[in-house]
């Protein structure tokens, strides 16, 4: 955990001592929030906080906060329908108006195994309506993860994705993400990730560090015997 922790530390440091002026060339940073809570046996409900910085915990590029509501069809299937609302910065150094999104999206998640290996797949389409000043615009993102955790221990594990995004407007503008993190067990409803994420989309490619906490609640009545 120290070494991760070291390396960490050196990173931002080796960022912030140089005066870079391309988006491309800073490191950025991504921090996550999210949540699970289940309310019977086949329904639960989903929490998110995102913020995006150019730099590293500063420089604000974009935050997103959404809910939504998932139904599980089989053990390996669950379906989603959600809103969420963002605040997108106008550019990288910039004095641009921001833009405001709200955001209606669908999903299913499958979940199987390969051997030992588990695999996830989230299928996603969302809906995105814009508006910046008087200006309304709307568009339509297909997204495909695949992704896995692998355990080390009872208390580390990795997590791996790569996510595909295809945004159709206009013109059709493609974006990847691909993630890796060191994740630790807090207890059984808590963890946390630290991790890299690239991110290339129109002809950019970025690099955040990535930190996220991730939590689970059981709102289920208990029986009582």
């Amino acid at each position: 955990m120290k070494y991760l922790l070291t390396a960490i530390l050196l990173t931002i440091s080796i960022s912030n001592s140089y005066s870079q002026t391309s988006q491309e060339d800073m490191l950025g940073s991504w921090f996550t929030y999210a949540g699970n809570h289940k309310i019977s046996d086949k329904f639960s409900a989903s929490t998110l906080a995102q913020l995006w910085t150019f730099e590293v915990a500063e420089n604000f590029n974009f935050i997103l906060v959404f809910g939504a509501l998932n139904y599980q069809l089989t053990p390996k299937l669950t379906t989603t329908i959600g809103y969420g609302y963002g605040d997108i910065d106008g550019g990288f150094y910039t004095d641009k108006p921001h833009t405001y999104e709200n955001r209606v999206f669908e999903q299913f998640v499958y979940k199987h195994k390969i051997g030992n290996l588990p695999i996830d797949h989230r299928f996603r389409v969302e809906q995105r309506f814009f508006h910046k000043l008087d200006f309304k615009s709307t568009s339509h993102r297909l997204r495909y993860r695949l992704g896995t955790k692998i355990k080390l221990n009872k208390t580390l594990f990795i997590r791996v994705h790569d996510e595909f995004l295809a945004t159709i407007d206009d013109e059709i503008i493609d974006e990847n993400r691909l993630y890796g993190a060191l994740g630790i067990n807090l207890s059984k409803s808590v963890n946390v990730q630290f991790g890299y994420l690239n991110r290339k989309i129109k002809g950019l490619n970025l690099h955040r560090l990535q930190a996220g906490i991730f939590i689970k609640t059981d709102h289920r009545k208990k029986q009582v015997d």
